[in-house]
Formats: C-alpha cells, sequence, structure tokens
C-alpha cells in the first residue's frame, strides 16, 4: 500500500464510518479469493504463460543456484536434495515451520540461509537479493498448483497468536489496521486498484509497479511505510509470525508462485 493510497483509505474510513468501530470478520472460506481472481485479464494471462512470466527469470537463475557448489564445504543444493521436481514438491506449501533448534517458526527465506551456513558452510544470502529470491522462487515454483498446508501445533500456536493479534491490531500514525483494509473491504476499489484479501499465495511474486520480484516481507514493509507504522528489519520475528498467520489463514488455497501482480 503506498503512502497516497494509505491516506486515502483512512479518509474513506472516516467518511464512511467503515470499520471504525467494529472489529473485522473474519472472510468465510466460500468466500477467500487469491489476488489473481481480482486482477485483470491481461496480468493473469501474463502470470498463466511461463514463456510472459518475468518471475520465471528468477525461477531459471534460482535452478542454476541450486545446481552450483557454494561454500567451504563445496556443495550445491542438489547434492543434499537431489532434483527439486521431487525433493522440493509441497515444502513452500508448509512454510513458516517450525524449527526445533531455534524454538521458533521459520520462513522459507530463513530455511535456505540455515541450510547454506549449516551444510556448505557459505555466508548466508542477503534478503531481497536476487540470489535469496531466486532460490527461494525456484523453491516454491515446485509447489505451484498445491494447496496451502500449514499446521499448527503446541510448538507453533503462540506464534500464529502473534501473528493474528499484529493483523488485527490498529498501528502507525494512520491508526490502521490490516484487517481493516483486507478483511472489511477487500474487493472495493481504492483510487482504482482492487483491494486484496492479502493472501500470500504467490510469493516471491513479481509486482509490476516494482518491475522485479520480491518477498512478502517487502510488500508488508510497504504496508507499514503506508500506514506511517514502522516497518521491520528483513526476517523479524514480528514479520515471521504474520506470515505464518496469513498462510494458515489461506490454507487450501493453491500455490501460484511466481506470481504477478500489479
Amino acid at each position: 500500500m503506498s503512502l497516497r493510497t494509505a491516506l486515502l483509505f483512512a479518509a474513506c474510513l472516516a467518511s464512511t464510518g467503515v470499520g471504525i468501530e467494529t472489529e473485522a470478520g473474519e472472510i468465510p472460506l466460500s468466500e477467500r479469493r487469491s489476488g489473481y481472481e481480482l486482477m485483470g485479464r491481461e496480468t493473469r494471462a501474463m502470470q498463466d504463460d511461463d514463456a510472459t512470466n518475468p518471475g520465471m527469470l528468477w525461477v531459471l537463475d534460482g535452478e542454476a543456484l541450486w545446481k552450483k557448489k557454494a561454500g567451504a564445504a563445496d556443495r550445491a543444493c542438489a547434492a543434499c536434495h537431489g532434483d527439486a521436481r521431487t525433493s522440493m514438491k509441497g515444502v513452500a506449501a508448509r512454510y513458516p515451520a517450525f524449527d526445533a533448534a531455534l524454538k521458533r517458526p521459520v520462513n522459507l527465506e530463513q530455511r535456505i540461509n540455515i541450510c547454506r551456513t549449516g551444510r556448505q558452510k557459505a555466508p548466508p544470502l542477503a534478503f531481497e537479493s536476487r540470489e535469496l529470491l531466486a532460490l527461494t522462487a525456484y523453491v516454491a515454483r515446485q509447489s505451484r498448483g498445491l494447496p496451502i498446508n500449514i499446521a499448527i501445533d503446541a510448538r507453533s500456536k503462540p506464534f500464529l497468536d502473534a501473528g493474528s493479534e499484529a493483523f488485527h491490531r490498529r498501528q502507525g500514525q494512520l491508526n490502521l489496521a490490516c484487517s481493516q483494509c483486507h478483511d472489511d473491504n477487500w474487493g472495493k476499489r481504492l483510487a482504482g486498484s482492487v483491494i486484496p484479501q492479502a493472501h500470500p499465495t504467490g510469493y516471491p511474486l513479481y509486482r509490476l509497479e516494482w518491475q522485479g520480484l520480491g518477498s512478502l516481507e517487502r510488500r508488508l514493509r510497504n504496508c507499514l511505510v503506508g500506514i506511517r507504522a514502522e516497518a521491520y528489519a528483513y526476517g523479524a520475528a514480528e514479520f515471521v509470525d504474520l506470515e505464518l498467520y496469513l498462510m494458515w489463514r489461506a490454507n487450501g488455497m493453491k500455490i501460484e508462485t511466481p506470481a504477478v501482480r500489479p
């Protein structure tokens, strides 16, 4: 959400009273929609065709990195995991997932870096770097078309609750909650753009606005800046908790990586 869009939304809420004094309601399962369904025909066509989907450029880079040896161990991802088309199928649909050693959930980017530092003895890749986005997109691409399947147990429940609380908490100078846009007002138009339901089905994804691939955390930071709230650092626990909640909220929806969005 851009700052201009956030300001317009705040003004709209103030003038209409929508969502001002009431808590956001969960979107019924039967009404849950991917952002894909809210896009124009041309953008959907761009996502559907691998030959025109610009995110596939990162996927191809990720495939090369998957096979490339790295670090002091001089080992490639493929040396441990083999053919990603088999070994990585369904993996992205399960992340963020609980890490027993860290005693908290990690997202897919963090899992890749854990493997790099632990198995390859290589330095971690920087968040939003082309290399990390490419590897993440390549791994997630193997789950395209599969349903999101986030499992919550006693260990991960507190982090899910923290993510839910963040989604429904008003914050920033504009005093807005994520749920006011994406639960209460999805499908409506704001400054010419359709408000989506915020289901993270296609990350990393290519945004026409960015002219590049980006992570879910980049999108979340955009929203926080838009409502004049503190934008956490990449990899922050607060972002991973929110990602866990958003993915759990999208359970059963299909992975689209690499998605394309306006």
